[in-house]
């Protein structure tokens, strides 16, 4: 959080984790209810990958046009960070700040917020499966882990088959482990987008 005074109106910017559109109407819903009673909280936010030009959306909520939600998308795609969303909160101090002075305002606390905030890497995963017999379960979720999968589900039958997401990079990395593991018998089946 960014709090800024800035011509007499507080400009209250939060900064957070944003998958979906849906993830920032909640937050939305929350900032008015934790700072009741300003006069707008305008919006912008990218719920994928930083390019994504489609997972994306800005709100003036009431400031002239142009004046607040699209420049602070703007900072947001500047920064190169995705699923990433920020709410300012303007309680008005009176004082008119023309658009130029709005977006100013508006952009100054997600720029401040920015250089605070700790970001990680998040690996694109795609879907994959396979089956295996149980005595080779505890060796394919080894290699699993080593070509950094997340196991999504599991299912015991006369074998096992396991259902998991796997960064691209290491698919044939996998199918390679899996065949020397197997003597070719095992081999896993990937879905891509």
């Amino acid at each position: 959080m960014v709090e800024e005074e800035i011509k007499h109106s507080r400009f209250i910017s939060l900064l957070f984790h944003c998958e979906s559109e849906q993830a920032l109407k909640c937050a939305l819903t929350n900032a008015k209810s934790e700072y009741p009673g300003a006069n707008h909280y305008c919006y912008a936010f990218i719920a994928a990958d930083p390019d994504n030009t489609v997972a994306m959306g800005a709100s003036d909520d009431g400031e002239p046009a142009g004046s607040a939600g699209r420049p602070m998308l703007a900072t947001l795609q500047g920064a190169k960070i995705g699923e990433i969303a920020a709410i300012v909160v303007r309680y008005f101090g009176g004082t008119k700040l023309g658009v130029g002075g709005l977006v100013r305002a508006y952009s100054s606390g997600i720029k401040q917020g920015l250089v605070q905030l700790e970001t990680q890497i998040k690996l694109l995963r795609y879907p994959g499966q396979l089956l295996c017999d149980y005595h080779q379960l505890k060796d394919v979720e080894h290699y699993l882990a080593q070509c950094e999968a997340l196991i999504t589900d599991k299912q015991f039958s006369d074998n096992v088959s396991i259902k998991f997401e796997i960064p691209k990079a290491h698919q044939e990395q996998l199918q390679l482990e899996l065949a020397t593991l197997s003597k070719g018998q095992l081999k896993a089946k990937f879905s891509q987008p």
